[in-house]
C-alpha cells in the first residue's frame, strides 16, 4: 500500500515566507552598507575651521593712538600744467629791437584808440580804484612773463577794471637798465584787454609801477 503525501501546515508556509524574506534582506544590507561608506562627505564649513585656527591667539592690548586716515594728494597734471604756461609764453613776445627798448627813459603810457580822454585822465590822477596788484620783484624774465599772463587772465574773469604791476626799477639788474620794465610795457601792447596804461604816481610806486585800465569782462 503506497504512502501518501502528508500536507504542510499553514504555519509551514508562513515560515518559509519569513525565511526567504530574511536571506532577501541579507543579500541587499551589504550594498547598502558599501554605498553608505563610500558617500562622499559634505565640505568642512570654512568658518568653524577658522575658529579652530585661532582658538589659541590671544588679542592685542588697545592702543591710545587714534587711528586718522591721511587724505590722499590730488593727482597733478604735469603735462597739462606745462602745456598752458607755453600757451602764455607764446601769447606774450619780447620786443625785437632789445637795446632801443632798454635805453628808453619815457615814462610808460599807452593808449587804445578809442578810448576817452577823460578816462586816460582820470588814470593818470589816480582817479579809478585799484582792485588787484602784480608784484615781480625777484622774476626773471620768463617768470614774469608768465605771472602777467595769468594775472590778466584772473583779472578779466573776476572783473577787476584797475590794477597795478609792479615791476621796479632796475637797479638789481645787469648794468641797472629797467630790462623788467620796457618788458612788461611791451606785453601790455599785445593784450587786447588792456586799454590804456600809465606810469604810477609817486603815491603808489612812482616808475616802479604801471597802472592798467582793463576791459569790462561784462560787456
Amino acid at each position: 500500500m503506497k504512502r501518501g503525501r502528508s500536507a504542510l501546515a499553514p504555519a509551514s508556509f508562513e515560515a518559509l515566507a519569513r525565511v526567504r524574506r530574511a536571506l532577501r534582506e541579507q543579500a541587499v544590507q551589504p550594498a547598502s552598507l558599501h554605498q553608505a561608506l563610500h558617500k562622499p562627505k559634505p565640505p568642512a564649513d570654512g568658518a568653524m575651521l577658522f575658529r579652530r585656527a585661532v582658538a589659541d591667539a590671544v588679542p592685542l592690548p588697545p592702543t591710545d593712538r587714534a587711528d586718522i586716515a591721511r587724505p590722499r594728494p590730488k593727482p597733478i597734471a604735469h603735462q597739462r600744467r606745462a602745456d598752458e604756461q607755453q600757451v602764455l609764453v607764446d601769447a606774450l613776445s619780447d620786443p625785437w629791437d632789445w637795446e632801443a627798448a632798454v635805453s628808453t627813459g619815457e615814462e610808460l603810457f599807452f593808449s587804445r584808440p578809442g578810448v576817452p580822454t577823460a578816462a586816460i585822465r582820470k588814470l593818470r590822477r589816480g582817479g579809478w580804484v585799484i582792485k588787484g596788484e602784480l608784484d615781480l620783484h625777484g622774476h626773471t624774465g620768463d617768470e614774469a612773463r608768465i605771472a602777467l599772463a595769468a594775472f590778466l587772465n584772473r583779472c578779466m574773469i573776476e572783473d577787476r577794471r584797475c590794477v597795478r604791476i609792479i615791476h621796479g626799477k632796475g637797479h638789481g639788474s645787469k648794468n641797472r637798465l629797467p630790462v623788467l620794465k620796457n618788458k612788461v610795457r611791451h606785453w601790455l601792447m599785445q593784450r587786447e584787454d588792456v586799454l590804456a596804461f600809465c606810469q604810477a604816481r609817486t603815491v603808489d610806486g612812482g616808475s616802479g609801477a604801471v597802472i592798467v585800465l582793463l576791459k569790462s569782462s561784462s560787456r
